[in-house]
């Protein structure tokens, strides 16, 4: 499987990173909000999920996620100066803003935790940036996933 490289400019194209992410791992100290260049980074180890399920064993690989036009960065139930914490990415999801094309674009964590990106419009980028690595376990979710 060749690496991934997305990017999302509109709603469709962030469920695509979204699914691409759901359940990544990651600690808070590989989070990153450079103000003056209005990004914000997240550094995570992912699911492989388009690797389909017919395989006995599955595999993570090393993203970088990219958020460009990030005006602010506000959270709920992070914990910024425990670095060490870990969280799982549950979704990435676009709530609009009361001028287009600006919004919110949220990282849903697991626990009830919630990164919001103040965004002046869609700008999402998301690119493998190492190999992959074996793992037996296969994320659960209590629905059915």
């Amino acid at each position: 499987m060749d690496s991934l490289k997305l990017i999302a400019l509109d709603d469709a194209d962030l469920a695509v990173i979204s699914a691409c992410l759901q359940d990544a791992v990651f600690k808070t100290g590989d989070t990153a909000f450079l103000g003056k260049d209005g990004a914000f980074t997240l550094e995570a180890n992912r699911f492989v999920w388009e690797e389909g399920k017919s395989k006995k064993t599955f595999e993570r690989r090393r993203a970088l996620l990219a958020v460009k036009q990030v005006r602010a960065v506000r959270s709920r139930g992070v914990d910024l100066k425990d670095t060490d914490a870990v969280h799982s990415l549950l979704a990435l999801r676009f709530l609009p803003g009361e001028e287009a094309p600006a919004g919110t674009v949220e990282l849903v964590l697991s626990g009830g935790a919630v990164i919001h990106l103040d965004v002046a419009c869609i700008e999402v980028q998301l690119a493998d940036v190492g190999g992959g690595w074996e793992t037996k376990f296969k994320p659960r979710h209590p629905l059915g996933g």
